[in-house]
């Protein structure tokens, strides 16, 4: 059994271990606030992009009445060959799973694409970290390629996270777009958190090019919190200030959509291939822009819950050595206490 002195010093070290975790939990839960925050104010602009993405579409053919080519290489669908696949984790640990989940959820897609070329964008330092120790990095394909079907890192995007702008989400669409458009990847697929709430999150695959259908989004895999998870995410956010439940925002929402659904004739001053030429890079930027904002609103959530655990474990391991202490107090009492009887009844 260990000495009382080694016995207060764990305790003193753990001591100082929970204060850090108690401190990090309340960082966590001011940076999700104000995540959640931004994810809400870009919400009016995105659905109001949609909505007239919407009702362009609904108004005019995508298609050339002379050609018969689609208006704009956006929405051209391909054989799927060449697939780019950007993966969006933290900069930072100390986030329990999330990382993890979302690389494997990375992997697993790329083995369900396996005989096709897969070029991966790493967005993050735990993405980048882990993605360079499996795949070779080169640069980005050629489409007349000749080498053999393989995964490649072709891209990494550090300390976006640390303060997502729009400007940087325009960038990695530009690059995006401008290999899809020259034909050198024929689809894109997102990696991501999706955070609602707290308690509402999922780990998807969403398809990003080709765009199909405005406004919904192509999930092509989904992974949903587990119950137990869910409760670690509630108990952690109690006290913290932290929203439940997702903004209400349907009315928002049925107000903006009664501008695509309206029964108006617009008349557009531009052609409609000027449009979307204009509208749709602007649509695939948001796209990435919201799966940034959700993501770090997500990383802040599962940072919050890693943290209200390892407090809660530094209390129990607390208990547990103050427990140890009191009964090696205890026994070494005791010891003294018989020798101190046995010296006595030597004497007499």
């Amino acid at each position: 059994m260990d000495n009382i002195l080694d016995i207060r010093r764990r305790i003193r070290s753990v001591t100082n271990t929970r204060q850090i975790t108690r401190a990090m939990k309340m960082v966590s839960a001011a940076r999700l606030r104000r995540a959640q925050e931004r994810a809400l104010a870009a919400r009016p602009y995105a659905r109001m992009l949609t909505n007239v993405l919407q009702s362009l579409v609904s108004r005019a053919d995508v298609h050339d009445v002379a050609t018969g080519e689609l208006l704009h290489p956006l929405l051209e669908r391909r054989s799927p060959q060449r697939l780019m696949l950007v993966v969006i984790t933290g900069d930072k640990g100390l986030a329990g799973a999330f990382n993890a989940n979302i690389l494997k959820a990375a992997m697993q897609f790329v083995e369900t694409q396996s005989g096709k070329n897969i070029e991966i964008v790493a967005v993050g330092r735990k993405a980048r970290d882990f993605l360079r120790r499996r795949f070779r990095q080169a640069q980005p394909r050629n489409a007349n390629s000749q080498e053999p079907p393989g995964t490649t890192l072709v891209g990494e995007k550090v300390g976006m996270l640390n303060r997502v702008e729009y400007p940087l989400a325009g960038e990695l669409a530009e690059e995006i777009i401008d290999r899809y458009t020259g034909a050198e990847i024929d689809a894109v697929y997102l990696v991501f958190n999706e955070f609602k709430s707290v308690i509402a999150q999922r780990l998807v695959v969403e398809q990003l090019l080709p765009v199909e259908q405005i406004g919904r989004p192509s999930v092509a895999e989904a992974k949903e919190m587990e119950l137990p998870e869910k409760k670690r995410a509630l108990e952690a956010a109690r006290g913290t200030g932290v929203a439940l439940r997702p903004a209400d925002t349907r009315e928002a929402d049925a107000q903006a959509a009664a501008f695509g659904s309206a029964l108006v004739d617009y008349i557009y001053e531009q052609p409609p291939r000027a449009l979307f030429r204009a509208l749709l890079p602007k649509y695939v930027s948001v796209q990435i822009f919201h799966a940034l904002l959700e993501s770090v609103a997500a990383e802040h959530a599962a940072r919050m819950t890693a943290m209200e655990s390892a407090t809660n474990n530094a209390s129990d391991m607390i208990d547990s050595l103050t427990l140890a202490m009191n009964r090696a107090r205890q026994a070494k009492i005791t010891k003294e206490i018989i020798e101190i009887v046995s010296g006595a009844a030597a004497l007499e």
